[in-house]
């Protein structure tokens, strides 16, 4: 495919998401029904639907409207390469006075949904435009090392020897940051023998926060796909408990933690085994801290949505409290960079349990390289 032809697929896929389906599933059935992209072409449309919804307000002001062709035109007027839209073969047609579209103002500028904005400069600050800017681009990859099995320089090598060059991360002592090659690595030895597993370096850096040594017990209360359940295992020698409210989501997790060497004890009760000396809840939320690599929820987060989350995190805290052993911890944590969401809730718990204390939080951002994070300890009085 030439160029222009893959914008006018990336169009087409972009109109089936602005009418409501998933862009994973509108860009499957595409590949399925044009047998003639190869896989370049497929990464190609993939990457330009995403960098669109990514950047969906300021390249809409750009293109004229809020359309698969508005999107993928004001993309490449950022760009320096409105050219491409030539009518000439399978090229877009080109753009009609009607599509002279404008620069985006300060609020299309940020690329945010209008109604956060508020919230999210009064969490932000001065940081509010960088942070926004940042979730405009892609993300890195990044590799927590498996200190277990290796180290940084043992896996660096490793990568390097299937072509996939990766360099320390300032953020977290476990992470690698992969600068090229980074589609070779769910299938490079490295990963298989789990010398490596995929982890975003803020997310490293929240358990490097975590009080762990060896011999405590330790539930992971959110524990999805077990990333951090993993990444605790590589720190000290735990008695580990994962649990999930929607177990199918730790289905990989016995495998991914055998190839890594740690024991994990899958559990649908965890009030069954307590107390625990620390409980980690990673808790549902809106994602905000992670939206390049999620461009879609970004768009998809309403008022309503957010107040049902904040609701369900709150039961959450309240719900694992009690299964804090009397000196224990418990460390609440969420992808997100909504105050409502990270201290905001955590003071409406001390209000709810005036026997718990906060020790301390963190902020990650974008600007420090991973994606934003929360982090706050806590402890009974």
């Amino acid at each position: 495919m030439t160029p222009s032809a893959r914008l006018s697929a990336a169009i087409a896929v972009l109109d089936r998401v602005l009418a409501g389906e998933p862009a994973e599933k509108a860009l499957t059935n595409w590949g399925r029904a044009s047998r003639f992209a190869g896989s370049g072409d497929r990464a190609a449309v993939r990457d330009l639907v995403f960098d669109a919804l990514r950047k969906r307000a300021s390249s809409a002001a750009r293109g004229g409207g809020l359309t698969g062709r508005g999107l993928i035109l004001g993309l490449m007027r950022e760009a320096g390469q409105e050219a491409l839209f030539s009518g000439e073969g399978h090229a877009p047609a080109a753009p009609t006075p009607e599509e002279a579209g404008r620069q985006p103002d300060a609020e299309a500028a940020l690329d945010l949904p209008g109604w956060l904005i508020p919230e999210w400069r009064y969490g932000l600050g001065a940081d509010t435009a960088p942070v926004a800017e940042a979730l405009r681009s892609r993300a890195p990859v990044f590799l927590r090392v498996n200190l277990g099995k290796t180290d940084l320089a043992g896996a660096q090598a490793a990568l390097g020897a299937e072509g996939i060059a990766a360099v320390p991360h300032p953020l977290a002592t476990t992470a690698l940051e992969v600068t090229a090659n980074a589609r070779k690595v769910q299938t490079s030895q490295a990963y298989l023998t789990g010398l490596v597993e995929l982890q975003d370096v803020s997310s490293q850096a929240v358990v490097e926060v975590l009080p762990l040594t060896d011999g405590l017990k330790v539930l992971d209360h959110c524990a999805g796909g077990g990333g951090k359940t993993l990444a605790m295992a590589a720190r000290a020698r735990l008695r580990l408990w994962a649990h999930d409210a929607n177990p199918r989501r730790m289905t990989d997790l016995p495998d991914r933690a055998r190839r890594a060497g740690a024991t994990v004890q899958l559990t649908e009760r965890p009030e069954a085994e307590a107390p625990y000396d620390l409980v980690l809840v990673d808790a549902p939320c809106s994602g905000s801290g992670s939206w390049r690599r999620d461009p879609e929820g970004k768009w998809r987060l309403t008022p309503s949505t957010l107040a049902q989350v904040v609701t369900t995190q709150a039961a959450i805290l309240d719900r694992v409290a009690p299964m804090v052993g009397a000196a224990g911890w418990l460390a609440y944590a969420t992808c997100s960079l909504l105050p409502r969401e990270n201290q905001a809730q955590i003071e409406a718990f001390l209000t709810r349990h005036p026997d718990w204390r906060l020790q301390r939080d963190h902020v990650f951002t974008p600007l420090q390289g991973g994606d934003g994070f929360y982090l706050a300890l806590l402890q009974r009085n």
